[in-house]
């Protein structure tokens, strides 16, 4: 821009700020933060939704067709349908899109009527907690795919806590995500098939390494992925969970360390062999987990020293960690047909697909 442009601009500005300031209400401006919500609300208000239609009609090349209210953050707007149609919005929407992704960034972190909250206090829109509620379950979002070859899936389960009958009062359901490389997210609620189906879209590896704890529905879903006649999978017991499972047997803690010892080298026999003669319930148990995980006990010592993969699950625990923090916020209970909603905008919020 020119000196001149600049001096044009400046001349004008000035001339705005006198008319803005005398009508302003002065029992507002005796601080700076009053003096920041006064012109805020006025650029809202009377300058930006001038300039705004100006900047759309010269790009759309069109002022044609009813007209309808769109909220944005630059205030409301009168658009014309043509101008609706050529900008690419969507049918019947009333939020710019911008102001949509503002409200659905805080929508992945925040209830909905926190979210309402926040979205007047940082845009100065009022945007109310239904029509954030709404937006939500209107979307449609896309799983990220890796930018690189996927060597390594790690799988977990959550808790969702849903409303049920007025008798019966709340319940918990579990929930399924995975994560691919410790970078992406995906969480799936009563849709086993999903999982698979994206995991298996990816560029997989072979063989593929794939980490989980000790539950079945775990490893049902991994026997899924990549699956073909010359696919190969490393299917590895999460070390922590495993060592978290010996130190829960109890007894002589020279015997847990050695046992430790050899499970840190994949030594299944030797480990089981130490707890043979033990009478309590606890060792008898963690034997037969030993038993049904043997194949997945490998030497972690070697792995980590190689670097060949991750020895725990700890990326997916995280992600169940983070996906939490929305779904169990104080109180939450949800609808069966809104989990998947609520669990795509958090993944996609942590895939940052919500950037601005």
């Amino acid at each position: 821009m020119n000196q001149e442009k600049q001096e044009r601009i400046k001349a004008c500005l000035q001339e705005l700020s006198t008319l803005l300031y005398e009508e302003a209400d002065k029992s507002k401006l005796a601080d700076l933060e009053g003096i920041e919500k006064t012109v805020r609300s006025q650029v809202l208000e009377l300058v930006s939704p001038e300039i705004a239609p100006f900047f759309i009609k010269q790009t759309t090349k069109t002022n044609i067709g009813k007209t309808r209210k769109i909220k944005s953050l630059v205030g409301e707007l009168k658009l014309k349908a043509k101008q609706i149609q050529r900008l690419g919005l969507k049918p019947r929407s009333r939020l710019s899109p911008l102001l949509q992704k503002c409200c659905l960034r805080l929508s992945a972190n925040e209830s909905y009527q926190k979210a309402e909250i926040e979205i007047e206090a940082l845009t100065g829109v009022k945007v109310g907690h239904t029509t954030q509620q709404k937006l939500v379950l209107e979307q449609d979002f896309q799983l990220p795919v890796a930018k690189q070859a996927v060597s390594e899936v790690s799988v977990d389960g959550g808790k969702v806590r849903l409303r049920g009958q007025p008798q019966a009062g709340c319940h918990w359901r579990d929930y399924k995500t995975v994560r691919l490389q410790g970078i992406y997210y995906g969480a799936f609620f009563d849709d086993n098939q999903s999982l698979v189906d994206y995991v298996n879209s990816q560029r997989l590896v072979n063989p593929l390494a794939c980490l989980g704890d000790g539950h079945d529905g775990v490893w049902n879903q991994v026997i899924e992925f990549g699956k073909s006649e010359n696919f190969g999978r490393w299917e590895i017991l999460d070390w922590y969970h495993l060592k978290e499972n010996l130190y829960k047997v109890g007894g002589s803690l020279k015997r847990l360390k050695a046992a430790e010892t050899l499970l840190w080298q994949g030594q299944v026999d030797n480990t089981q062999a130490l707890f043979l003669h033990c009478r309590g319930k606890q060792a008898k148990n963690f034997i037969a987990y030993l038993e049904k995980h043997r194949s997945r006990i490998v030497n972690y010592a070697y792995y980590q020293a190689e670097q060949l993969c991750s020895i725990g699950s700890g990326a997916v625990e995280s992600a169940i960690k983070q996906i939490g923090a929305r779904i169990k916020i104080s109180g939450a209970q949800w609808n069966v047909d809104s989990v998947n909603h609520i669990l795509s905008i958090r993944c996609a919020y942590l895939n940052g697909l919500l950037a601005i």
